[in-house]
């Protein structure tokens, strides 16, 4: 009895001492997984990233619809001088994008109607109510128009109306010694036109009364020229 109890234990192979029943099992640091470190989550910069993408967005979709928004305003298509009035026919109506600039709307042109320009308006020029008022300087009390029929040489080639001009007394052949003079340093072109039938121009002007009458006279006997005034207005 002895003898067999003995062989049994002898039979009985090795009992592994990491994990018991599992014969040929790994043991000690090969069995180990290194430790993963828990990804770190930053939820703020999430939030603030797509914060940034939603606002670039809305503000592309500001400046699109914007950008579409027409307002009507009113267009100069005739040249007008200072204190001339705003002729109707000088004004059409344009559409143009709302930028914030205060142009006058068209739908003031009525009122526009009656009142004068402050500068030179220019062909082209939208129309702000910084550029009229209510009253004119040239066209109020100690004012006169006259018109004058001038030949070639006496008016500037292009004037038109709203130039500022200088009036000369250029004196004729049979004046002797007499010199040129200026009548007038300044005068507003109130209309240019052509006589029919002949080459003379026919130009109106707007001039303080008090060298009207030596304007009429001089122009009567053909010794009147105009000069445009650069930069006037």
């Amino acid at each position: 009895m002895r003898i067999s109890e003995k062989s049994d234990r002898d039979t009985r192979g090795p009992v592994n001492s990491e994990r018991p029943g599992t014969p040929g099992a790994l043991s000690g640091p090969a069995s180990r997984k290194l430790p993963v470190p828990p990804r770190e989550r930053k939820p703020a910069l999430a939030a603030l990233a797509l914060l940034l993408v939603l606002g670039g967005a809305l503000a592309t979709t500001l400046l699109v619809i914007r950008s579409g928004d027409r307002v009507s305003a009113i267009q100069i298509v005739q040249q007008i001088g200072p204190g001339q009035p705003v002729l109707p026919e000088a004004m059409q109506e344009v559409q143009i994008a709302d930028t914030g600039v205060g142009y006058v709307s068209w739908s003031a042109r009525q009122q526009v109607a009656a009142t004068f320009a402050r500068v030179t308006l220019l062909p082209g020029t939208l129309l702000t109510e910084q550029m009229v008022s209510r009253a004119s300087d040239q066209l109020g009390p100690g004012k006169v128009t006259l018109g004058l029929a001038l030949k070639a040489g006496q008016v500037p080639l292009g004037l038109q109306r709203g130039d500022q001009v200088q009036v000369l007394y250029v004196p004729g052949s049979g004046r002797g010694t007499a010199q040129g003079k200026v009548l007038a340093p300044t005068a507003l072109v109130d209309s240019v036109g052509t006589s029919e039938g002949s080459s003379s121009g026919l130009v109106s002007i707007i001039v303080d009364a008090t060298v009207s009458p030596a304007i009429a006279m001089y122009s009567s006997s053909g010794e009147i020229a105009l000069g445009k005034l650069s930069g006037a207005g």
